[in-house]
């Protein structure tokens, strides 16, 4: 980030694509940004450009986009120039961005950049309808510091032997993530000390838990216990060729469609004959124009001639026909996607990190063109902000963009950049055209970074609001509603049967799995296309969820992700993270449970006590337990009594429970079986001895005290932010001596879900722990009550990361594990997830090119495209969806996509009729958990001339909601050979 902020970056062209561009670098955070272009903005701009609008038209490009560039970040410097470039003028910056130049400008400025000292990084990148080419140079030698920006891994080792090449084993706790060659370095390892000398060994014939290291260790010392194995991250000098040379000579092309691994030397064909119809004729090919489409082919043609061995067998003039039809629109999803690919490429280059492009990358997306051929006259501009898109779909499906109604669920990074798109292309901007979207979230500071429809006088209110207000400012014609519902199924009766039906097509822009699963079953339910997509730092997928054609959403799953047992990070932790897991677990009891319980109890102690007897024995002594303790011993009165608090839990956590873990397990304990007790991953803790002259402790105990002063609304008196102050305070605090107890129990069953265990004497402590919280309620003041203090971790002023990285960082020390910053705890505790601009501007736009196809409607499965993406490596795998399974019953079949549906207010005898007439016998008929009818019970067949609706009213007590007018039965069936059929839900309408 250092690097990144002492960048300065020129942008030359600001069409669509150049604006996208600036977007994603203004939000990284360069030192500068300088927007060039010479040109003024036209009404056919305002497709691809969103900080554009009808006023700005006749205005020089640049200059119309700095103020609002600006307001993105406020710690960039955003200027403008508008006239002639020179290749002296670009020596004041780290990297240069070129689009929209011919190869001629652009492979004069790229020599200057190469020869440079030091080199500038250039980078030329195009969108021509829904084709893009971009090629990078940075430099003669330029050195990437982290080739893939995943943190490097690391293993516990558990036997090192003496031989040539030595084998390595680690222990079965994580699988090993190294690959043969990888260089590593060793740490903390017994016995065999020539190991910690810290120098990197290469590893070979990595297997899940062991390797090969090639080392001959016979002459070292004997293993005997512990150790780390790290990965040792290598930079990669990479020599990058001049545009001059590359394009005679690219070298091997990016791949993004593994169904067009052909594609990419055809496209580098296709550039450079549209670069030299440009020049030749001054202008672009006209859209619908076969003359300028037929010129195009010739000059490829042409071209491909002259490069002898290298020419290719055909120059596709399919392709090149849609190339030249389109090659004058800047489409916004084109412009969205690589304007997230040349931002990233740009950070590469200014800090180092990540792999660059090397060097030639093009796309086309030519399946999302309408499936019929299209008339001449649809491509005819009629004059408005769309005319762009028209020029390559046509007016047709312009009018069904126009007239969608369309659910976006989310309104976050991914909600603002879909929003932003769909303003764009025109969608819900017509008359029977509507755009929902909805989140229950606020703005915060942290969101700024990458959700650019908010600024920073929009931080506290509803993402959802503020965001459609933007979207509307950049197409005053968007027809959008915002809510702030949360979709779920408590939001049924807002987001009821009419408003699904009536949808055309939803978007997710979700940040979690459950809400995810939630709204795919409402689009398979309702048999909606569904489109969704998601974002992991440089990561990115997308997946197109198509009625019939694909499988949904929840048809595969992710595996859970790996949690540590319980007991690890109570008392056997052996990273930092368990440590963090733990501190973040008890800032949360200590702050926000325990005065929670307590003012539930305060507030009407008959339920709470009611609840607690309803709750299991253990539980409840141990939620009891710890109200009384707060209300008893631990009351504080005065900021004292606070600073006593923390000093003790300091004791208690850091010297005490480790003294009882060592008396109950000492260093030379043997497990049942005889094997060490202390043998890894555990790792044998010390316990610490608190000193004032050390900050970490004074530390821990100042925002202890602070925030436990804070939940009982004493006010912290500012000596206790001095050194001295606090000193003076913690050494009035007695500490009493501590004895291991014989009958301590500590958990280390890696399967338990709970250190509680049940004792026979719960009920008797129970009572005496209700007869000791009611002694205490009876001594409190009437009104009094405490703040529970929920964790913040955005603010640096409130003291919660203090403790947290306290806790975690005194309990890392403890057991000899390396200690983090506050910033580094702050990403493990706050559970950040890790997210950038670029990926999510990227993922946009693959998404947006499948909603064209979505919306012309005549597309088949081999049509749609599901994307997996990796910025930071680079890596594009686009593939076709996979079709959804089908159930085959006699002459029918059906998918998950099916719902039978039977009209009429129907008897239980006409459903089972309509069954029998599709072959099908059923023996079972329920709504959730009741059963209506079951050919079992004869008393069931008593209910025959019954509604089945009735039946669910009386029988199952179902309630049905006024909005509603069907109800789902699940239908237990046998073909006439008695073998199970799974059919589809089975909707009975009744209104």
């Amino acid at each position: 980030m250092r690097r990144l902020f002492a960048s300065n970056v020129l942008i030359s062209g600001i069409q669509g694509l150049g604006v996208e561009i600036a977007k994603n670098i203004i939000l990284a955070g360069v030192k500068s940004v300088t927007l060039h272009d010479e040109n003024v903005v036209e009404l056919w701009d305002l497709s691809s450009n969103f900080v554009f609008t009808e006023e700005d038209v006749g205005k020089n490009r640049a200059l119309a986009s700095v103020h609002k560039l600006q307001e993105l970040n406020n710690a960039v410097a955003v200027s403008a120039l508008t006239g002639e470039l020179t290749k002296e003028q670009l020596s004041g910056f780290q990297a240069v961005v070129f689009v929209d130049a011919s190869f001629e400008k652009a492979t004069e400025f790229d020599d200057y950049c190469h020869s440079h000292q030091p080199p500038i990084a250039f980078i030329k990148a195009d969108v021509r309808g829904l084709f893009g080419s971009l090629f990078c140079d940075f430099g003669p030698q330029f050195t990437v510091l982290d080739v893939d920006g995943e943190e490097p891994h690391s293993g516990i080792i558990a036997s090192v032997s003496n031989e040539n090449p030595a084998f390595v084993s680690c222990v079965d706790d994580e699988r090993l993530e190294f690959q043969d060659g990888d260089l590593v370095v060793f740490s903390e390892v017994e016995g065999m000390a020539e190991l910690n000398d810290g120098k990197p060994r290469k590893v070979k014939n990595v297997k899940p838990y062991s390797f090969v290291l090639e080392e001959d260790t016979t002459s070292y010392g004997t293993y005997v216990k512990g150790g780390i194995v790290t990965q040792v991250k290598q930079p990669k000098v990479l020599k990058f060729k001049p545009l001059r040379e590359a394009i005679r000579d690219p070298g091997e092309f990016l791949l993004s469609d593994f169904s067009k691994f052909d594609r990419p030397p055809l496209l580098h064909l296709a550039f450079q004959a549209l670069d030299r119809f440009s020049s030749q004729a001054g202008r672009f090919p006209f859209a619908g124009s076969e003359e300028d489409a037929q010129k195009l082919v010739e000059i490829a043609t042409e071209i491909n001639e002259s490069l002898g061995d290298a020419r290719l067998e055909d120059v596709n003039s399919k392709l090149l026909r849609h190339l030249a039809f389109g090659s004058r629109a800047v489409l916004n999803p084109m412009a969205a996607m690589f304007g997230g690919i040349v931002g990233q490429e740009v950070v590469k280059a200014c800090s180092g990190k990540f792999h660059p492009i090397f060097q030639f990358f093009y796309f086309d997306s030519l399946e999302s063109l309408p499936k019929e051929p299209l008339d001449a006259s649809e491509f005819r501009p009629q004059n408005s902000r769309y005319d762009a898109q028209i020029s390559v779909f046509g007016s047709t499906l312009q009018k069904k963009l126009e007239d969608a109604r369309v659910f976006v669920v989310g309104a976050g990074a991914l909600g603002c950049e879909f929003l932003k798109n769909l303003a764009l292309m025109g969608v819900s901007c017509g008359v029977q055209g509507k755009l929902t979207v909805t989140d229950d979230d606020v703005i915060e500071k942290s969101n700024l970074s990458r959700q650019f429809l908010f600024r920073d006088w929009n931080i506290g209110q509803a993402k959802s609001t503020v965001a459609a207000t933007a979207a509307a400012g950049i197409n005053s014609r968007l027809k959008i509603d915002a809510l702030q519902n949360r979709v779920g199924p408590e939001t049924e009766n807002v987001f009821d049967d009419s408003f699904w039906e009536n949808l055309t097509v939803v978007v997710n822009a979700l940040d979690n799995v459950t809400a995810r699963l939630y709204v795919d079953s409402r689009c398979v339910y309702f048999q909606k296309p569904l489109l969704e997509s998601g974002t992991l730092g440089a990561k990115c997928n997308t997946q197109m969820v198509i009625p019939h054609l694909t499988e949904n959403y929840g048809a595969s799953r992710d595996p859970p992700e790996k949690q540590a047992p319980m007991c690890t990070v109570h008392s056997f932790p052996h990273n930092i993270d368990h440590c963090l897991t733990w501190a973040r677990s008890e800032f949360e009891g200590l702050l926000e449970k325990t005065p929670a319980e307590v003012n539930a109890y305060l507030s009407n102690p008959d339920e709470y006590m009611k609840a607690m007897r309803t709750a299991g024995d253990a539980q409840a002594r141990d939620t009891l337990g710890r109200v009384v303790e707060c209300l008893e011993k631990e009351k504080c009165n005065s900021f004292q009594d606070c600073i006593t608090w923390a000093r003790l839990r300091f004791e208690d956590y850091f010297v005490n429970r480790v003294k009882q873990l060592i008396f109950t397990f000492p260093e030379d304990a043997n497990t049942s079986t005889g094997a060490p007790f202390w043998s890894a991953p555990k790792r044998f803790p010390r316990p610490l001895k608190f000193t004032s002259t050390d900050l970490s402790h004074t530390n821990f105990v100042m925002a202890a005290a602070i925030l436990r002063a804070e939940t009982f609304g004493i006010p912290t008196p500012e000596w206790a932010k001095t050194p001295t102050g606090l000193a003076e305070a913690v050494e009035r605090v007695t500490v009493p001596n501590f004895e291991p107890r014989e009958d301590a129990k500590i958990v280390t069953d890696e399967k338990a879900t709970t250190l509680s265990t049940a004792s026979v004497d719960d009920a008797a402590v129970i009572n005496e722990l209700i007869a000791k919280l009611e002694r205490c309620r009876l001594s409190l003041q009437p009104e009094f009550r405490m703040k529970p203090i929920q964790f913040e971790k955005d603010d640096d002023t409130n003291y919660h990361m203090d403790m947290i990285a306290g806790l975690a960082n005194m309990r890392a020390r403890n057991y000899s594990v390396p200690e983090v910053d506050k910033l580094k705890a702050k990403f493990i505790a706050g559970r950040i997830i890790p997210a950038i601009a670029t990926s999510t501007a990227m993922a946009t736009g693959f998404v947006c090119l499948e909603l064209y196809k979505v919306l012309d409607g005549a597309h088949k499965v081999e049509d749609y495209r599901n994307t997996f993406a990796n910025l930071a490596l680079p890596l594009f795998s686009i593939a076709e969806p996979v079709p959804p399974k089908v159930v085959k019953h006699q002459d029918q079949s059906w998918t998950v996509w099916d719902r039978w549906v039977i009209k009429g207010n129907p008897t239980l005898k006409e459903l089972l009729k309509w069954l029998k007439e599709k072959g099908l016998n059923a023996y079972s008929i329920s709504v959730g958990s009741c059963l209506l009818y079951n050919s079992m019970f004869p008393r069931h067949k008593e209910r025959m001339d019954k509604r089945v609706v009735d039946l669910a009213r009386d029988v199952a007590k179902v309630e049905l909601p006024a909005y509603r007018r069907h109800l789902d039965v699940v239908v237990a069936c046998e073909d006439d050979n008695d073998n199970d059929v799974d059919i589809p839900l089975v909707s009975v309408y009744y209104a």
